[in-house]
């Protein structure tokens, strides 16, 4: 049987919005046309695609199947509808994207001004979170994400590698020697970041042979990089962090970089989004001028 797209439609605003009244409203039907649409459709299919209570709708594995393709089908209209409007050099919409604190804080706002400017008619709703979040389930269009991407059903776009560095005060170094290899840092006092993969103690260095990890230890920690950073500005200790949390604090001389040769962290900054065949023009827009923006700001990671 020829399906309607119509069916598709009204199937993934259901999904998404989450309730028979919000789809309604959405597609401008009333509430009960909306549900005979979808009982029909479980007749037509023969099969159940949601399962039904009074506080939530949630898919059966036929629904999540049905939802897929009808996802599908609405990016694609969405795509064809922005094109269209790209044809004149308007674009307009919403793009919500996730991101970690310090990308959060520190070069996304710029280019985000940058983008705004460029294309005002599209708002950016940005949430700042170190977790990683599901992305369909919260609703956003991408993510910016460092390091391992565990998520194979999505699709990573490689923005600019972030070196990490180990930098400490002036102040700090009146009272205590330079340390010339990373074994002198038993002797300092480390201030850890938590929000690390391997920890807030194991620093991690290149050998002559392969990479390895020497455990340090300090009187503070924290996953917050903006309060590690300003511990380091007031002489606490040194801090091992990404160069771009520090680039203006190193230009102005506040803080000083030590074993810059040495340190062996490095790690990859991706804009990631789900797999989709329709990524909407916007967010094909808004990924290429975050590359480019952070690609001439390349000095600063």
């Amino acid at each position: 049987m020829k399906r309607n797209t119509d069916d598709f439609l009204i199937f993934y605003h259901l999904i998404e919005l989450g309730s028979f009244s919000k789809a309604a409203e959405k597609v401008g039907l009333t509430k009960s046309v909306i549900s005979k649409r979808i009982t029909r459709l479980e007749q037509e299919l023969s099969v159940q695609l949601i399962f039904r209570t009074t506080r939530k709708l949630t898919l059966t594995e036929a629904g999540e199947v049905f939802f897929r393709h009808a996802r599908e089908i609405y990016l694609s209209v969405e795509n064809a509808q922005e094109e269209l409007k790209g044809l004149s050099d308007t674009f307009s919409g919403t793009i919500r994207l996730t991101v970690p604190t310090i990308s959060g804080e520190l070069i996304l706002p710029q280019a985000i001004a940058e983008f705004s400017e460029k294309f005002p008619d599209i708002t950016v709703h940005m949430d700042l979170d170190n977790q990683f979040v599901d992305l369909l389930s919260g609703g956003y269009d991408l993510a910016i994400r460092t390091g391992v991407l565990p998520d194979s059903s999505l699709i990573a776009r490689r923005l600019v590698d972030a070196h990490w560095i180990i930098c400490g005060a002036p102040n700090y170094f009146e009272k205590h020697t330079i340390p010339k290899v990373p074994q002198d840092l038993t002797e300092h006092n480390c201030l850890g970041y938590s929000f690390q993969e391997t920890g807030s103690d194991e620093w991690l260095f290149k050998g002559e042979r392969e990479p390895f990890t020497l455990k340090v230890a300090g009187n503070f920690c924290t996953n917050n990089a903006s309060a590690l950073r300003r511990a380091a500005l007031l002489g606490q200790g040194l801090i091992y962090v990404p160069k771009v949390l520090v680039a203006e604090d190193l230009k102005s001389g506040s803080l000083v970089e030590v074993l810059h040769k040495q340190v062996g962290k490095c790690l990859g900054i991706f804009a990631v989004y789900p797999y989709t065949k329709h990524l909407p023009v916007k967010t094909k827009l808004f990924i290429e001028h975050i590359y480019d923006s952070y690609n001439r700001n390349a000095e600063s990671f």
